[in-house]
């Protein structure tokens, strides 16, 4: 039973809340009353979230030694010893080759999206984390990619109506890279001068710094999510009013910033946004406000 509950720790299932970008294809799309477009997006966010446990084990087998030095990382299963390295490796390969060869036999196209993942995110949990800058592009690329895998598992199920706006994606992106530098920024400013001793990379770093990356990266994401709204393809395809939800991600974004600078959160988003009530109201009045709009003032079909 321990061996079982220090994988299950390990699997962060607080942290698949960053796999809902999945359902992204299936709002937009509106396909949202299809029984059979429902069943395959889940299939699709519960690919990702397997194969993000994964990544998980890989990540913390290899950052072991360093997250003894993290206040809160020490007590995870690997770092704490409860859970050994051979169990998590076995773990860990067992759900990659699951989803890997369950995709590639029954959705090709989906199977290239989480199969690019997992290389990136291998590739970023031994060696690209300790590149500056370059380990947040490719924090920031692995939800793109989310986005596109909600996209291809339904195409894969026949819904070849679904396609994705490169505005969308763009603000995808740089709400990424924005979540990314704030907890590089939390990293740098709780961890002080142990900072190095946790992530060799937080040498790379100054809060001052970190601070106008993520000035530009929330400037773009809102004017990414801006110019989507009112673009002639999503007047056309998606629907005429979805630029009355801007007001939504304006005040999500600047409440994160909050929760930054004031509170001196930043860790973890998917903590962050499931603990601070007006984050999670403001999340949850968006989503439903894109809803009413693409019931009542729907465009073509597609994102």
């Amino acid at each position: 039973m321990k061996v079982l509950s220090g994988i299950l720790r390990s699997f962060r299932f607080r942290s698949w809340t960053k796999n809902l970008i999945v359902f992204a294809a299936l709002l937009f799309a509106r396909h949202w009353q299809d029984s059979h477009a429902i069943v395959m997006t889940v299939l699709g966010a519960l690919g990702f979230c397997l194969l993000s446990s994964a990544v998980y084990l890989f990540n913390d087998i290899a950052d072991r030694e360093r997250d003894k030095f993290h206040p809160e990382k020490k007590n995870r299963p690997i770092a704490s010893g409860s859970l050994k390295v051979s169990v998590a490796a076995v773990t860990a390969v067992v759900l990659a080759a699951g989803v890997l060869g369950l995709s590639w036999v029954f959705t090709p196209n989906y199977a290239i999206i989480v199969s690019i993942y997992l290389v990136m995110q291998l590739a970023y949990s031994f060696k690209l984390k300790h590149e500056v800058i370059l380990d947040v592009l490719i924090i920031a690329l692995g939800f793109v990619l989310r986005a596109l895998a909600g996209v291809t598992m339904l195409r894969d199920a026949g819904y070849s109506d679904v396609t994705i706006s490169p505005w969308l994606m763009m603000c995808t992106f740089f709400l990424a890279i924005f979540l990314a530098f704030a907890k590089r920024r939390y990293e740098v400013v709780t961890l002080g001068e142990n900072a190095s001793g946790h992530r060799k990379i937080l040498e790379e770093y100054s809060a001052d710094l970190l601070d106008e990356m993520m000035g530009i990266a929330t400037a773009s994401c809102i004017i990414g999510y801006s110019i989507y709204s009112v673009s002639d393809r999503t007047m056309e395809l998606v629907s005429t009013k979805l630029w009355v939800t801007i007001p939504f991600v304006v005040f999500g974004v600047f409440r994160y910033l909050y929760l930054i600078h004031i509170k001196g959160h930043g860790g973890s988003p998917d903590k962050l946004l499931l603990s601070d009530m007006p984050l999670l109201l403001n999340t949850l009045l968006w989503l439903l406000a894109v809803v009413l709009i693409l019931i009542f003032y729907p465009g073509s079909a597609t994102i």
